[in-house]
């Protein structure tokens, strides 16, 4: 499923082409994906003018000037094709400016979701309401570590990925965080000092920068919306190299389960 940085490659590759253009058409070929769209979704975005497009967890959110934002997920396979020579099967909702440029929500697995809300409650939405700061905003650091991890005894990584400790952090990232910051996975929170908790506070934004950067990671549906793939998988540390070695000292990268995800690291640097 798309992470962070995924989103925000959409994200940043859709603001060119929406913000400060109308909404000519807005053409549904199904009336749901994962819910039922709003019923009222393709008249309410049919010539309102895109005054945003920004990203809020793993979510992308497009605020238009009639006071709405549509809420977009992409689910397990979802992309946003610009422009596309033709429509497929799978695009299930089209959307096209009043410049001529069309984008369309493909999901062939029907797990993404597309949702309308009032801009000033959006923030309440369930899918919205809840979720804990930006990694990559001001309200991220050690501070909110500490506090979030005193006494814990959850798994530092299924700390990070509580969506209402930190937002948008999905298990490849983590794991990349926590290499980067020499912190086991299965170590529980509330035994993890300051000094370390400090590391992971500057390894995360670290991570997630480099792989925007890179587009994201390609590892099976994620593309921008130009249909440029992501390149970040090509430099994982530890994410999908159970076996190979550790960059740092040669150690193999070893894999564990944590409620029903993988979870790599060396367990020589990882403690």
């Amino acid at each position: 499923m798309p992470e962070l940085p995924e989103v925000e490659t959409v994200m940043r590759g859709l603001a060119p082409v929406w913000t400060g253009r109308r909404f000519a058409r807005v053409i549904l070929h199904r009336g749901d994906l994962r819910r039922p769209f709003p019923a009222d979704l393709g008249q309410r975005l049919t010539g309102a003018s895109v005054i945003a497009c920004r990203r809020r967890a793993k979510y992308g959110l497009v605020d238009t000037d009639r006071g709405d934002t549509l809420i977009l997920h992409l689910g397990m396979s979802g992309r946003m094709r610009l422009d596309p020579a033709e429509i497929g099967k799978h695009d299930h909702v089209v959307f096209t400016t009043d410049e001529g440029r069309t984008v369309a929500f493909n999901d062939a697995r029907r797990f993404g979701s597309l949702d309308l809300v009032a801009t000033d409650m959006a923030a309440a939405h369930p899918l919205l309401a809840g979720i804990g700061p930006e990694p990559l905003g001001p309200d991220f650091g050690v501070g909110l570590l500490v506090a979030a991890f005193a006494d814990r005894l959850a798994p530092a990584k299924a700390l990070l990925l509580d969506q209402r400790v930190v937002a948008g952090l999905g298990n490849i990232y983590v794991c990349e965080a926590l290499f980067a910051a020499g912190i086991h996975p299965a170590r529980t929170g509330g035994s993890i000092a300051r000094a370390r908790l400090k590391a992971l506070a500057a390894a995360v934004p670290a991570v997630l920068e480099s792989a925007i950067a890179a587009g994201g990671s390609s590892l099976r549906d994620h593309a921008a919306p130009d249909g440029t793939l992501g390149y970040f998988q090509k430099g994982f540390q530890v994410y999908g190299r159970e076996g190979e070695p550790c960059p740092k000292c040669g150690t193999a990268i070893e894999r564990i389960v944590q409620s029903g995800r993988s979870s790599f690291f060396c367990p020589r640097d990882q403690r």
